[in-house]
């Protein structure tokens, strides 16, 4: 993500489609096998096969998503540890590119923090 927050134009949140891949061959299964003929039975088998491998595959994705959430955490975590390093220096530091170094560090703490977002949002 660029800094700012506050509305920057060049920046868009892309939505992160709730529906895994196999959710979505799930209903393309669906609307293909509807029309045959199949016995009640055989249907109601067939669909609640088909609904658990949807939910199996719901709840692998949310898993995914969290483990990479938390994956961020940890990553901001230790950039954490880095930053802890400001409090030493002062307005007299004579080496200036001190401070690019950790502003890089926040900049990369808004991007472990934009990809946690992401991932939970997708969910």
């Amino acid at each position: 993500m660029k800094a700012g927050h506050e509305g920057d134009a060049d920046h868009t949140f892309e939505p992160i489609a709730v529906t895994t891949s196999a959710s979505q061959l799930i209903c393309r299964l669906r609307r293909v096998l509807r029309p045959e003929d199949l016995d009640c039975a055989c249907r109601e088998t067939l669909n609640g096969a088909l609904a658990r491998f949807d939910e199996q595959e719901r709840r692998r994705e949310t898993r995914r998503r969290v483990a990479a959430a938390r994956e961020q955490k940890e990553r901001i975590a230790s950039i954490l540890h880095f930053l802890s390093e400001l409090d030493a220096v002062t307005e007299a530091e004579s080496d200036r590119t001190v401070f690019e170094e950790f502003a890089l560090l926040f900049v990369e703490i808004t991007r472990s923090a934009d990809a946690a977002v992401s991932a939970l949002r997708g969910l």
